[in-house]
């Protein structure tokens, strides 16, 4: 089978996915890159790599345009992430054709919806591939398929998907071992990501200063850069947090694994504006007892309350403050979630089982079956209409 997947540009999260559909289509799958990296991803230490033969840069040259236009005109099964009506050209002339072909997407109202503007965008999304019986729609956040629906879009067409960063094989019995060694002292909580407004850096520090005057023994390291930096900086001077609170400024994907490898619990506070969160991939796979939003795209995928994480209701700081305090009066608690967590990633939600879950996917729609259910959870199955409000703590 042929193969193509279209995006903006090719990075360490898509590479263990195309590496997987490379083997599995014996050679048969090409990257079409559409744009450069852009220059903030390569400052946090993505693209160093050697682009892979299989990668396709649309942008270089119209010799690389016309490649990668035959590649996806010539392929059994695209995937396309992309948006707008110039990109959508790259895919247009095989779903008039009927050829299969899946849209992946995150969320499209991650600011809520503006209702008088529902009609055209229905319009819009409906010209862009909603029409085509022979597109579907790739989930890459649990609240995907509830935005689409209200556009009239990918209608019983939805499955789940997501981002698939390298999975790294453990002895999880030694790695809980080692977390244990390291935290015979202070338990230790890290959050990682880009200093932003809408992934809420500002709640995990509020978190250590309940915690701190509550008495608990821990430590709290906060990986990233951006523009709360400074303001985060007073906070933690202001509620004397200096011998608890470090930020640690931007790592490299590398580095911020070492990090999760030996931390007790991984807090993830986004809000809804977080599409998908390969974070929480990357943390779970790391053994990580994860506390997380519940508002984060990849989170009702990925956690199951109570068995392989905890989840927590978007916004309410003392439900978050609650569920890690759970895990901190608990060890054997916390080291039970990180187990199930490194499971969850090894056993289902990784690149090898995303590929070959998407050509089995693929084959059966190839063949007509329209409403075809293969896997009863994880990635290629069913995604159904979630809304927001589908998580309150009791």
């Amino acid at each position: 089978m042929k193969a193509v997947f279209v995006s903006n540009y090719y990075n360490h999260h898509q590479a263990p996915f195309s590496e997987a559909m490379a083997r599995l289509t014996d050679g048969q799958y090409w990257f079409v890159a559409t744009e450069e990296m852009p220059q903030e991803r390569k400052n946090m230490g993505w693209g160093r790599e050697a682009l892979p033969d299989y990668v396709i840069q649309s942008f270089e040259s119209a010799e690389s345009l016309g490649r990668a236009k035959q590649k996806i005109d010539d392929a059994d099964v695209v995937v396309f992430g992309l948006t707008g009506w110039s990109n959508f050209q790259l895919v247009c002339g095989r779903l008039k054709k009927r050829k299969l072909t899946f849209r992946y997407s995150e969320r499209i109202y991650k600011d809520g919806l503006q209702w008088y503007r529902l009609p055209i965008q229905a319009v819009k999304l409906w010209l862009v591939g909603g029409k085509y019986p022979s597109m579907y729609l790739l989930c890459a956040s649990a609240y995907a398929a509830q935005d689409y629906a209200k556009t009239g879009c990918y209608l019983g067409k939805t499955y789940q998907w997501g981002y698939f960063p390298r999975v790294k094989q453990y002895d999880v019995d030694a790695l809980m071992e080692r977390k244990a060694s390291a935290d015979a002292e202070k338990i230790s909580l890290l959050w990682a990501g880009r200093l932003l407004w809408w992934k809420h850096p500002e709640v995990a520090i509020a978190l250590a200063a309940a915690l701190k005057e509550k008495g608990y023994n821990f430590t709290l390291n906060l990986i990233g850069n951006g523009e709360m930096e400074a303001q985060l900086r007073r906070s933690i001077q202001e509620k004397k947090l200096g011998g608890c609170v470090k930020l640690l400024g931007a790592m490299t994907p590398e580095e911020v694994r070492a990090h999760m490898e030996k931390a007790d619990i991984y807090l993830f506070t986004s809000d809804f504006h977080e599409g998908w969160g390969a974070v929480l991939n990357e943390s779970m796979n790391s053994g990580c007892a994860v506390v997380a939003s519940h508002a984060i795209g990849s989170v009702p995928y990925l956690v199951r309350n109570g068995e392989n994480g905890l989840i927590y209701e978007n916004g309410n700081q003392e439900h978050l403050e609650a569920q890690v305090i759970r895990l901190l009066e608990n060890p054997v608690y916390r080291r039970q979630l990180g187990r199930d967590a490194y499971r969850t990633v090894e056993n289902t939600w990784n690149a090898e089982n995303a590929a070959e879950r998407l050509l089995a996917l693929a084959q059966a729609l190839a063949k007509g079956q329209k409403a075809v259910e293969l896997f009863h959870d994880g990635p290629c199955s069913r995604a159904e209409v979630l809304p927001n409000h589908w998580y309150a703590c009791r």
